[in-house]
């Protein structure tokens, strides 16, 4: 039986680095508990309000965030604010699927066009890895807007 899980980003603006990785998967930020969001509502302002009506002082607002698939697929996103920089390379990154079942120059072409697509979201690039087939079908690597490693596949 697999388990259920979830993956956390250490960020110096949760909020931020949430908004990057909402629009690179698709995913979408919950509400808070207890509130019904009508359609179109933003998730993050229903937060704001959740957290002002609750008492947490607004200089705590924006240490942690969280997104989720909509489709239920997918681990949830967890944000936590930590004080201290990243110091070193992941020891865990995510592969975003970005040109699944292409091979070869098509799928290079897909890579290329969501790196560009992820550049002007705030993405670094960092090192492209041409096709060597067998084994390698070809990646490129890239950092989010807070230095997160993380390979477009």
């Amino acid at each position: 039986m697999s388990r259920e899980f979830q993956v956390t980003f250490d960020a110096h603006d949760p909020r931020a680095l949430s908004y990057f990785w909402r629009d690179v998967l698709g995913y979408v930020h919950p509400g808070p508990p207890g509130v019904e969001l009508p359609e179109g509502a933003d998730p993050l302002a229903a937060w704001d309000e959740f957290l002002e009506r609750v008492g947490v002082p607004e200089d705590q607002r924006n240490t942690r965030s969280a997104l989720e698939d909509p489709d239920e697929n997918g681990p949830r996103l967890f944000f936590q604010q930590v004080p201290e920089d990243k110091a070193a390379k992941n020891r865990v990154h995510l592969d975003v699927r970005a040109a699944p079942g292409l091979e070869g120059d098509e799928r290079m072409a897909a890579l290329e066009a969501e790196c560009a697509r992820l550049v002007a979201l705030g993405a670094h690039r960092v090192r492209r890895f041409d096709p060597q087939p067998p084994l390698a079908l070809g990646t490129i690597t890239m950092t989010d807007p807070e230095g997160n490693e993380f390979c477009l596949d």
